[in-house]
């Protein structure tokens, strides 16, 4: 079989010097029947989450700004800043500000970072969101700040740090090792981060500096156990148990932080493979309890890597007899979003893979860039399963062959003339002089929006903002066909000790008994001893509540707007 390793995430020059590169090598797994899309239903599905890249305020000059004046901010749950990076030595979360190396390098996201583009470059007022310029005096500038004034203007967007991506996994594996690494890690990080100790560089920063900025870590580690990572990337049989103790520990110090700040709750997401050969090496059974929501990478499955051909959709939503790509080893399955999705919440044998993932944490991947190949002929469905000469020309924006934003190929993308479709896959495809490229249209999306509906997932991940056009037009699309934002805060399962991942009854912590609740109140009155679980309703302080999730010792009424609580309203 051909490798099929994905490329990286083009950048200008400056976006280089910025550091580290996209996560988006999320391969897809093996085929089964199609669903009936017909009979979707639409509870479910509507959380949004998108990625603002760090490079952005470069040479694209795309700022936070513009998430408030295209429509973004407002319409979207939670945005992810890509990326922190982890301390070859240290393995600490830090700051630093060192550009990244070439692909071709092993090295070349030791110690990088861009801390000039987080807290020190400075917004001229035309280009900040609350159109105040930034001054010499202020303890943070650059894109935390605009962060802030971005929270301000949009008090329920929330926004995590995301730790990783392709270029900066390196040395998870060795943050991971031991339960002392695992505890330096994450400690470093809530306190960068959450606590927003910044280190001071170019005179801005110091302690709580950062604060009240970020909501959540959402962990980028491409990929466990896997080979199949960055050149270089560290890696290891033991990834597959420390990959789960890891966010048992972020769960647990996230929980701890909120509970010590006011009851907040911080969210703690995490970027997965949609790659059997990926997937089988993480605990798909038991990840589930720590993290709010899994956004699996459902894109990438094919491009110009293979720059021969045959040329494919890069997220086909299924895998048809008519797929001429090979199979994934050591099985027959091939590259599709719905064989990706059975196996997260299904498992797959023949992989070793036991799925067992909570479907409503579960997001879809939707993708702002396109894959394509040049040198195609027309064939009989018109470049589609066709050989090719190799990558198609680089954009000016995206600057690498074989990729193109979408906003490089309006003319393509948006003419009836050069836009196909393939009612097999459910998957768009464009075509023009010799050039076929694979990516979303409004057809596609909703396709896409209508399965997770349909299988009870939680939403839409999107990679990256970066990618779109003025007017926001895939994430405008993908807004309405996933429909409006749920209670951010999906059910989880119990949370279970970091050193007993899988959870079990505790027969001597039983959920309490009723007892005499308030005045007019008909359920019982909440107790700190007790142990409540999600859907459990409680009285409290004339108010009935419920839980959203397993807790013990949460007041209701304390944990904030995200919290495990429920306000039901008075009784």
């Amino acid at each position: 079989m051909r490798s099929r390793r994905p490329l990286l995430a083009a950048l200008t020059t400056a976006a280089l010097a910025a550091g580290a590169l996209a996560g988006f090598a999320g391969l897809g797994t093996a085929a089964g029947p199609a669903d009936d899309l017909t009979t979707a239903a639409a509870s479910t599905g509507g959380v949004k989450i998108a990625y603002y890249d760090q490079w952005s305020v470069y040479g694209n000059a795309f700022y936070p700004k513009h998430l408030d004046t295209r429509g973004i901010a407002g319409k979207v749950d939670v945005i992810n800043y890509s990326f922190g990076n982890i301390h070859p030595t240290d393995l600490t979360c830090f700051e630093a500000n060192k550009a990244a190396g070439d692909d071709a390098n092993p090295n070349a996201g030791d110690g990088a970072g861009d801390s000039y583009a987080d807290y020190q470059k400075s917004f001229v007022a035309a280009d900040s969101v609350d159109g105040v310029a930034d001054t010499w005096n202020q303890p943070i500038v650059g894109v935390f700040n605009q962060f802030k004034e971005l929270k301000a203007k949009y008090p329920q967007l929330k926004i995590n740090i995301s730790l990783g991506g392709w270029t900066y996994s390196k040395f998870f594996h060795d943050a991971a090792k031991t339960d002392a690494s695992r505890k330096k890690l994450v400690a470093s990080c809530v306190k960068q981060y959450i606590q927003g100790d910044l280190p001071v560089e170019g005179g801005y920063g110091g302690a709580g500096a950062a604060a009240g900025i970020f909501d959540g870590i959402d962990i980028d580690w491409e990929y466990p156990g896997s080979a199949n990572g960055h050149l270089g990337n560290h890696y290891g049989p033991e990834d597959k148990a420390n990959f789960t103790l890891l966010l048992a520990e972020f769960r647990k110090q996230l929980d701890e932080y909120g509970t010590a700040h006011g009851g907040k709750k911080y969210l703690l997401t995490a970027a997965l493979p949609a790659g059997q050969d990926k997937i089988k090496y993480i605990e798909t059974d038991k990840i589930g309890a720590y993290l709010d929501y899994a956004n699996i990478m459902t894109y990438d499955m094919h491009g110009a890597w293979d720059a021969d051909g045959p040329t494919y959709h890069q997220s086909p939503l299924y895998s048809p007899a008519s797929d001429p790509t090979d199979p994934i080893a050591p099985g027959t399955q091939k590259y599709s979003i719905d064989n990706a999705i059975d196996a997260w919440l299904d498992g797959n044998a023949a992989y070793g893979i036991a799925g067992g993932f909570p479907a409503n944490k579960l997001t879809l991947g939707y993708e702002f860039y396109y894959r394509g190949w040049k040198g195609v002929p027309a064939g009989a469905r018109n470049g589609l399963a066709q050989s090719a000469t190799g990558a198609s020309a680089a954009r000016p924006v995206s600057q690498q062959a074989g990729i193109a934003h979408y906003k490089e190929l309006g003319g393509i993308v948006d003419n009836a003339a050069t836009t196909f479709w393939d009612d097999e896959a459910k998957a768009a495809y464009f075509y023009k002089d010799g050039e076929f490229f694979t990516g979303l249209d409004k057809r596609a999306i909703q396709a896409r929006a209508d399965y997770a509906h349909n299988r009870g997932l939680a939403g839409a991940m999107m990679y990256s903002l970066l990618g779109l056009d003025a007017n926001a037009t895939l994430f405008n699309d993908i807004v309405t066909a996933v429909g409006s934002s749920p209670n951010p805060d999906p059910t989880p399962t119990p949370t279970p000790s970091p050193s007993n991942p899988t959870p079990s009854p505790s027969p001597s912590n039983p959920t309490p008994s009723p007892s005499d609740p308030p005045s007019g109140c008909s359920a019982a009155a909440w107790s700190s001893t007790a142990v409540y679980t999600g859907g459990g309703l409680v009285s409290h302080k004339g108010h009935t509540w419920k839980a959203q999730w397993w807790t013990q010792g949460e007041e209701p009424g304390t944990t904030g707007e995200w919290g495990v609580w429920l306000d039901q309203g008075a009784c």
